[in-house]
C-alpha cells in the first residue's frame, strides 16, 4: 500500500473518535464474492450448512495426577483416581483419560535401552496400569519430556531428582514401548529440551514423525500433547503435528494456592483462534477446579473460561475427596457442551466497550448458534451486553440460554444485558439468524485449489466454511494458507464417499480487500477433494491495519509473538492477526484482543521502543491520529516512527520527535 492510501483527515482526530467511524464501517462493510467468478450450481452442502457440517475430534477430557500428587504416583494413586472418576460420574460426564504426569519413571534404561520400571511403585509394570485403567472404560495417558531429563529432575518435588527421565535420543523406542504397554496419549514436557537449547519446532516435528513411525510398527497412535509452554510460539507450526500445545507456563506450581488470576492469565495466553481447529486445540494446562483455596464461583469462572476457549478438560484436583458442588461443576452437561461442540473452534472477544467488561463468542454447530461469555474483570459488579452483531448474526431476535442456571432468558432482538458480579462471568448460549457470507467455489480440476480474490470489508477473524469430499476409511489432510501468513495443517474426515460433500470449520484472520487463500497436499498423503469455501465476517475481531506511509509495510509483531515488550516491525501486510490493531474510545491500539501497543516503560525519549503491552489504561497505551498521518503518543507527545527511516521488513517501530517525513505518517486502511 502507497502513502496515497492515507485518508485525508482535517484536523485532529483522536483513536477515539476513529474507533467510532470504524465500527460504523465495518457495520456497513461485508464480504463480497468474487466479480466474475463463473461457477457450477452450489453443491447441497454449501445450501445447507447446518446439515453438512462434520463433527471432529474434541479436546481432551479426563484427569491428570500433577496438581494434585506432583511426583508421589504409584498404583495404589492411579487406581484409586482411576475408580473415583468413575463412580463420581465424571466418566459417564466424557472424561475419559487417566494422565500419569511426572514422577512415575526413575530414570533408569535396559542394556537395550528401553525403559525399566520400577515394579515397587508399579507391581506388574507399566501395561497393569494401562490394562487397569482400559477395564474401566476409560483411556490412559503417559508423561515424557523432550529432552534428556524431565521437568522433575530439574525442578524435584516429592521425590529426590531422578535423571535420565526424558526421551531424547530414544523417541521412536520410547513412543513403541508406551503403545506396547497399552498407553493412548502422552504429555511431551520441555525442561531437558531447554536447557538443551533444543528448537522448539524441529524437536516436536521429529517426535510426531517417530510417533508416526512407531504406530506403523505397533498399530497404536498416541495423542500427542506438545508441553513447551507456548515458548516456541506452537500456533504458528503445531496443527496437524500435536492434538494439542500448551500456549502457556503452568496454571499453578506445586505448592502454591490456586487464584483468579492465574486462571486468567494462561486464559489470556491460550487464544489463538486461526490454530485451533479440526481436533487440534490450544491448551492453557490443566484445571484448578476443586482445588483447595477457590470458591465455587471461581471454579464455575474457570470452568466457563476454558469451556468458551474450547480447551482440553484435564482435572486436576484429588477425585477422591472432591466434594459434591466440585463434582456437579466439573460435569455440568451445557458447560461440557460448549467446551465440545463438534465444530471444534475457538472463542473470541468480540468487544470490550468498557475496560475489563469482556465479551467472548464462540462459533457452534449448527446455524446461528452461538455460545457467549460475558466476563467482568473488575472490581465492580456491572451490567455487561453482547451484541449479535458483533457474533456474526443478524439483530433479528435471538434466544437466550444461562448454561450455569440452565434457565431460558427469552428472546431478544439486536443485543442481551445482564448484571454480571465482580470477578465473574456469565456462560450463555445464544440461538440467532446467521448473517449473510460470500461463497467461493472451485471450477478447477485442482484437488486442493487456491481462492484468489476473496474479499473482504475489514481486517478480522473470519469463519470459514471448507466443503470437501473425503471416500477414504479415514481424515486426510491438506494445507491452509490465507496470504503469506503461515500455513496450517487441517484434518478432514471421511465423508462417506468421493461424491458426498460435508463441511468442516476453521477461524482464518483475512486483511481488508482482496485475500488469497491457498489448499496444498501434505507429503505424499491423499487430499480430500475441496470443492468450496464459504467466508463469514465476525465484526467484533474487526480492526485495521497500521500502513506506512514511506514503505506501505504494516505495523505488527514478528512470528505472532504474545510476549509483553515484544516490540512492534514493519512487515508485508498479510493481513494477519499480529496487523490487525482495534481502535478503542479509550484511545488504545489493542491486537490479539488483549494487547495495547505501549511506550516501553512509560518512556517519553527519542528512540523509546514501541512495544506490546497488557492494556492497563496508561497514558503510555494512548494514541492520538493527525490529520497528517502522523500518530503520537498521549503520554510523550512524540510520533510513532520507522526507525532510521528504514522501510525493510523487521524496521523496528519507535518514538521519535516528530519531523514530518514520511517514515512518521500512517495510514488506518
Amino acid at each position: 500500500m502507497s502513502s496515497d492510501s492515507a485518508p485525508g483527515w482535517a484536523g485532529r482526530i483522536t483513536v477515539r473518535a476513529l474507533a467510532l467511524a470504524l465500527a460504523l464501517a465495518l457495520g456497513l462493510a461485508g464480504l463480497t464474492a468474487l466479480s466474475g467468478h463463473a461457477s457450477p450450481p452450489l453443491s447441497a452442502a454449501l445450501a445447507a450448512v447446518s446439515t453438512s457440517q462434520i463433527g471432529v475430534t474434541p479436546p481432551p477430557m479426563g484427569w491428570a495426577s500433577w496438581n494434585s500428587f506432583a511426583s508421589s504416583i504409584d498404583s495404589d494413586v492411579i487406581k484409586e483416581q482411576t475408580d473415583a472418576l468413575v463412580s463420581s460420574g465424571m466418566a459417564a460426564a466424557g472424561y475419559q483419560y487417566v494422565n500419569l504426569d511426572d514422577g512415575w519413571w526413575q530414570g533408569d534404561r535396559n542394556a537395550d535401552g528401553s525403559i525399566a520400571v520400577d515394579t515397587d511403585l508399579w507391581p506388574g509394570g507399566m501395561q497393569a496400569v494401562a490394562d487397569y485403567i482400559h477395564s474401566k472404560g476409560l483411556k490412559a495417558g503417559i508423561y515424557t519430556d523432550a529432552g534428556r531429563n524431565g521437568c522433575g529432575y530439574y525442578y524435584p518435588t516429592t521425590r529426590p531428582a531422578a535423571p535420565n527421565t526424558g526421551m531424547e535420543g530414544h523417541y521412536q523406542q520410547d513412543l513403541e514401548t508406551f503403545q506396547r504397554w497399552g498407553f493412548d496419549y502422552v504429555k511431551i514436557d520441555w525442561c531437558g529440551g531447554r536447557v538443551e537449547g533444543l528448537d522448539q519446532e524441529t524437536t516436536y516435528k521429529a517426535i510426531a514423525a517417530a510417533n508416526k513411525a512407531a504406530t506403523a510398527v505397533t498399530g497404536q497412535e498416541l495423542v500427542l500433547s506438545f508441553c513447551e509452554w507456548g515458548s516456541g510460539l506452537p500456533w504458528n507450526w503445531a496443527a496437524g503435528y500435536g492434538d494439542l500445545w500448551r500456549t502457556s507456563t503452568d496454571v499453578i506450581l506445586w505448592g502454591q494456592t490456586p487464584t483468579t488470576g492465574m486462571m486468567l492469565t494462561n486464559f489470556d495466553r491460550g487464544l489463538h483462534p486461526t490454530a485451533q481447529h479440526t481436533g487440534s486445540y490450544n491448551d492453557p494446562d490443566m484445571l484448578m477446579v476443586g482445588m483447595s483455596g477457590l470458591t465455587a464461583a471461581q471454579n464455575r469462572l474457570h470452568m466457563g473460561l476454558w469451556a468458551i476457549s474450547g480447551a482440553p478438560l484435564l482435572a486436576g484436583n484429588d477425585l477422591a475427596t472432591m466434594s459434591t458442588a466440585t463434582r456437579d461443576i466439573l460435569t455440568n452437561p451445557e458447560v461440557i457442551a460448549v467446551d465440545q461442540d463438534p465444530r471444534g473452534l475457538q472463542g473470541v472477544k468480540v468487544a470490550e466497550d468498557t475496560r475489563n467488561l469482556q465479551v467472548y463468542g464462540k462459533v457452534l454447530t449448527g446455524t446461528g448458534k452461538r455460545a457467549v461469555l460475558l466476563l467482568n474483570r473488575s472490581s465492580a459488579s456491572a451490567s455487561m451486553t453482547v451484541r449479535w452483531a458483533d457474533l456474526g448474526l443478524t439483530g433479528a431476535s435471538a434466544s437466550v440460554r444461562n448454561v450455569w442456571t440452565g434457565g431460558n432468558a427469552g428472546s431478544h432482538a439486536t443485543s442481551y444485558s445482564t448484571t454480571v458480579p465482580a470477578g465473574d462471568a456469565v456462560l450463555l448460549t445464544v440461538s440467532g439468524t446467521e448473517a449473510s457470507g460470500s461463497t467461493y467455489e472451485d471450477t478447477t480440476t485442482a484437488t486442493t485449489p487456491t481462492f484468489g480474490a476473496v474479499t473482504t470489508g475489514a481486517a478480522g477473524t473470519k469463519l470459514v466454511d471448507i466443503t470437501y469430499a473425503n471416500g477414504g476409511g479415514t481424515a486426510r489432510t491438506a494445507t491452509v494458507q490465507v496470504n503469506g501468513q503461515y500455513t496450517s495443517v487441517v484434518a478432514f474426515p471421511p465423508t462417506g464417499s468421493a461424491t458426498t460433500y460435508r463441511t468442516v470449520s476453521v477461524l482464518a484472520h483475512l486483511g481488508k480487500g482482496t485475500n488469497t487463500v491457498r489448499f496444498a497436499a501434505v507429503g505424499g498423503g491423499t487430499a480430500p477433494d475441496i470443492d468450496a469455501i464459504r467466508v463469514q465476517d465476525i465484526p467484533g475481531t474487526n480492526g485495521v491495519a497500521l500502513v506506512g506511509a514511506a514503505s506501505g509495510r504494516c505495523a505488527g509483531l514478528e512470528r505472532n509473538t504474545i510476549a509483553d515488550g515484544s516490540q512492534a516491525i514493519l512487515w508485508d501486510c498479510f493481513g494477519g492477526r499480529n496487523e490487525t490493531f482495534s481502535p478503542t474510545s479509550r484511545g488504545e491500539l489493542v491486537v490479539y484482543g488483549n494487547k495495547c501497543l505501549d511506550a516501553d516503560g512509560n518512556g517519553t525519549a527519542n528512540g523509546t521502543k514501541v512495544i506490546i503491552w497488557d492494556c492497563n489504561d496508561g497514558t503510555n497505551q494512548k494514541w492520538t491520529l493527525h490529520s497528517d498521518g502522523t500518530i503520537t503518543n498521549d503520554l510523550s507527545g512524540l510520533c510513532l516512527d520507522a526507525e532510521e527511516s528504514a522501510t525493510a521488513n523487521g524496521t523496528k517501530l519507535i518514538l521519535w520527535t516528530c519531523n514530518g517525513q514520511t517514515n512518521q505518517q500512517w495510514a488506518f486502511d
